[in-house]
């Protein structure tokens, strides 16, 4: 019998299965793919995790697996494709047709970002396009990037970019902006914010680095960098009916992980919140983990 099943080994489901060792539960971590360690791995370098600074993503990544391994996590490679629960346990189907039964779950599967799926994007991923301009923008101080997107995130982007780089391109493929009017504002009054709107990205180029943008129309841009913010899909498809989710997805959860199904806990990217860093996601999986903890004892 499994006393806490985390779904997800990103750096929210491996710092939960480090509390739930501490509290001496048996712990397994399933994972989609061997060694698949979160969003984290995307990053060249991490400069805004406390103590860890200048570290590469992967290696980050692989340091907190071992840490939970080291714990005594178990590890288990398989994809969910349902979920369900019978009294006080829950069943877990995984695609090659097992079940997995536990007396709590901490459900940490994360969120992707969408894609522009253009030419040049997945080759230069991590070599100049990035999807968290938080993460990786003090990598281009004073350099030009681009920033693709429409909505609040873009907006936010291009304008915490536009403190750090020489140039600042926000590319939209349409006239009207969904992001805040008062941020559309302040890039506006920015001399090193250029708008290009309607405007749409046909391709990413560079060799072994992002050296510019091909636009639709034809024109094309020089920059080091380009900061994609198109969206995030959280990965709760199989949670609707299950647990309580907002609009666009994500699951409904306090800062404990508690989401609307007693036993069933949420930690890191799936879980509505305003910030999806690395260490919020560690913070949430700690908190999720103690919860269990507790929910198992009362």
């Amino acid at each position: 019998m499994i006393d806490v099943l985390i779904i997800g080994s990103g750096p929210a489901g491996l710092s939960a299965a480090i509390y739930a060792r501490r509290a001496n539960l048996e712990v397994t971590v399933l994972e989609k793919l061997y060694m698949e360690l979160g969003q984290v791995v995307l990053s060249r370098q991490v400069d805004n995790y406390l103590g860890m600074p200048g570290m590469n993503g992967y290696d980050m990544g692989e340091a907190f697996r071992r840490h939970a391994q080291d714990f005594g996590a178990k590890f288990l490679e398989g994809e969910v494709v349902g979920i369900k629960k019978e009294g006080d346990l829950f069943h877990v189907l995984l695609g090659n047709g097992t079940t997995l039964v536990a007396r709590t779950v901490v459900y940490a599967a994360g969120a992707a970002h969408r894609h522009l799926n253009v030419p040049g994007e997945e080759e230069l991923a991590g070599r100049g396009v990035s999807y968290c301009a938080v993460c990786d923008g003090a990598f281009y101080r004073n350099k030009t990037v681009a920033v693709a997107g429409g909505g609040n995130t873009a907006l936010d982007d291009a304008l915490y970019l536009s403190e750090l780089c020489s140039k600042v391109y926000l590319i939209h493929r349409r006239e009207e902006f969904r992001g805040a009017q008062a941020t559309l504002l302040k890039l506006r009054e920015k001399e090193n914010v250029t708008i290009l709107a309607p405007a749409g990205i046909a391709a990413v180029e560079g060799e072994n680095k992002v050296s510019g943008i091909a636009l639709l129309d034809g024109r094309k841009i020089e920059c080091q960098g380009l900061f994609i913010a198109v969206g995030m899909e959280p990965q709760t498809g199989l949670l609707k009916g299950f647990a309580e989710l907002d609009q666009i997805g994500y699951v409904l959860a306090d800062e404990t992980g508690k989401t609307s199904m007693e036993g069933f806990f949420a930690a890191g990217d799936v879980r509505a919140k305003a910030l999806r860093q690395v260490v919020t996601a560690a913070a949430d999986g700690a908190n999720a983990a103690v919860s269990a903890a507790e929910y198992l004892r009362g």
